[in-house]
C-alpha cells in the first residue's frame, strides 16, 4: 500500500489492497446485519410496538449504522471500472474483496468525539462503516484487479477474465 501526504495543492492518492477471497467479510456482513436488526427492534419498541412500520424502522436503523456507498460501474471491451464514493475513509480503513462475479467493499473508520458545551440546536451524524456488495455482469480476473483512492473516490479496475476461444479443428485421416 502506497500513500502520499497531502498538501493544499496535492490531494492524497493511495493504493488500496484488493483481496481475492471473502476472508472475514462474511462475518462483517453478519455483525452489521445484527447491529441493524437490533437498532430496528429498539426503534420498533420505542414507537410503542406499532405494526406496519417495519421497513421504516429498518431503513432508519441501517442509516444509523452504515454510510451509503454511491457508485458507478463502467464497462469497456476488456474490463469493468467501478468508482465508489467513500468520503472520509483512508486506504487503511477499506477492505475490498473480488470474486469472479462479485465485488465487496467494506470499511470502518475511527473518529474522535469532541465534547461540546452548550445546548445543541442541530446535530447531524454520519455512520462510520460502509458495506456494499455488487454482482458483476461477467467474470473478472481476480489476480489482476487493482484499486486506488483519491479525493474520497475509490476507483477499482477489474479486468475481464479471458474466455476460451472456440477453435475449428480439421479431422485428419489415419
Amino acid at each position: 500500500m502506497t500513500a502520499q501526504s497531502a498538501t493544499a495543492m496535492q490531494p492524497t492518492k493511495a493504493s488500496v489492497p484488493v483481496r481475492n477471497s471473502s476472508g472475514d467479510l462474511l462475518e462483517q456482513f453478519d455483525s452489521i446485519y445484527d447491529s441493524i436488526a437490533q437498532r430496528a427492534f429498539e426503534s420498533f419498541e420505542g414507537n410503542g410496538r406499532w405494526l406496519g412500520h417495519d421497513l421504516d424502522d429498518w431503513f432508519r436503523a441501517e442509516a444509523g449504522v452504515l454510510h451509503p456507498v454511491h457508485l458507478e460501474m463502467r464497462e469497456s471491451d476488456g474490463s469493468f471500472t467501478v468508482e465508489a464514493e467513500v468520503p472520509g475513509f483512508t486506504a487503511k480503513d477499506l477492505e475490498i474483496n473480488v470474486e469472479p462475479r462479485c465485488l465487496k467493499i467494506a470499511g470502518k473508520r475511527e473518529t474522535k468525539e469532541e465534547e461540546k458545551k452548550g445546548k445543541a440546536i442541530r446535530s447531524e451524524w454520519c455512520a462510520n462503516q460502509i458495506l456494499r456488495a455488487v454482482d458483476l455482469p461477467a467474470d473478472v480476473d481476480t489476480a489482476k484487479a487493482s484499486a486506488s483512492l483519491k479525493d474520497g473516490i475509490l476507483t477499482i479496475d477489474l479486468p475481464k477474465a479471458a474466455h476460451a476461444k472456440s477453435v475449428r479443428i480439421e479431422p485428419k485421416t489415419a
